[in-house]
């Protein structure tokens, strides 16, 4: 059985141990549970695959404790460096060329860039970064979550899922903002957005001046969360609907609900007052809990696409795909 323990200070050094062993943890960030493993070990790498049950094209986010732990692995271009010394620490990852000779002797392994020429690097807010810097090592860290099914926002919930196929989880109760982290990548003068996230597109688009140019679903996968499948519960998934069909459970939004909502077999709202950042802490959680009651499917309410509203469509839309 996968222990559980409180993320204090005896947790951050055996946290290290199990992964210096080649184990696997589910790590607490800001946005989701992460399924965590030395980054420089490709066995552990391939245990997170197997874990998961993820596909091995679909590359990994290597978590970092600083900038400079960044730098021993990629090269930053002067846009992506102004982005992570103003978002570091924080939501957003950043997809940067991997160094032809990485200044470190334990580099990144091949299987957590999935092959390609690139690494998505990501800096978590919180206390995981004393991990991070212990080991002296990037963590490869996707959901802790099976491949495709809804993202962990809290210790109960990864045990749930993989309990029995990791080490050791920390809990460090719910996460704050709930959805994963925004993926951005620079080529040139261009910035693209390959995955809306935790950090609105607008703040960064304020940011740069220039706006995000997103990404073309039916492209080819650049970086994690790309897959049109994806964070998918086992009832069906039915979007922006005007009414509640018999059987289904409802996953609201804002202060006033549809037809039919009172006869729905469950309710839960994302956010009474129409907060999209409430919205988004709560959707993994809410949509985990309408799937357990038994509902024939979900049922979502319109949520505005605005802010964090584009982050939340994302995640919908691709629970509602085709599986």
């Amino acid at each position: 059985m996968t222990d559980i323990v409180p993320f204090d200070e005896g947790a951050i050094s055996r946290a290290v141990d199990v992964l210096r062993c080649g184990g696997l943890v589910a790590i607490p960030t800001e946005t989701v549970y992460g399924l965590a493993a030395d980054a420089a070990n490709g066995e552990a790498v391939a245990g997170i695959f197997a874990a998961k049950g993820r596909p091995s094209f679909n590359p990994l986010i290597a978590h970092v404790s600083c900038i400079a732990m960044a730098e021993r692995h990629v090269d930053f271009d002067p846009v992506s460096r102004a982005l992570a010394e103003r978002f570091w620490p924080g939501p957003l990852t950043l997809v940067l060329p991997v160094k032809d000779v990485q200044a470190t002797g334990r580099p990144v392994h091949p299987l957590v860039t999935a092959g390609l020429a690139t690494l998505a690097v990501r800096m978590p807010e919180g206390r995981v970064r004393d991990v991070i810097k212990t080991l002296d090592s990037p963590v490869a860290a996707p959901s802790a979550n099976t491949s495709g099914r809804i993202s962990p926002t809290s210790a109960e919930a990864v045990a749930a899922d993989l309990g029995g196929k990791i080490d050791l989880i920390l809990d460090a109760g719910p996460c704050g903002v709930g959805v994963e982290s925004t993926i951005v990548k620079i080529e040139g003068d261009t910035a693209h957005l390959l995955r809306p996230g935790g950090l609105a597109a607008e703040e960064i688009e304020k940011f740069l001046g220039q706006r995000l140019i997103r990404a073309d679903h039916a492209a080819a996968i650049q970086a994690p969360g790309m897959m049109a499948s994806h964070y998918a519960p086992d009832a069906a998934v039915r979007l922006n609907v005007s009414a509640v069909l018999p059987g289904e459970a409802l996953l609201a939004f804002g202060p006033n609900r549809v037809s039919g909502a009172e006869h729905a077999k469950a309710v839960l709202n994302l956010s009474e007052s129409g907060s999209l950042r409430e919205a988004a802490s709560n959707l993994f959680d809410f949509m985990r809990r309408l799937d357990q009651s038994g509902a024939s499917a979900i049922a979502v309410e319109p949520i505005p696409v605005e802010g964090l509203g584009e982050a939340i469509n994302d995640r919908l839309k691709r629970a509602a795909a085709p599986r």
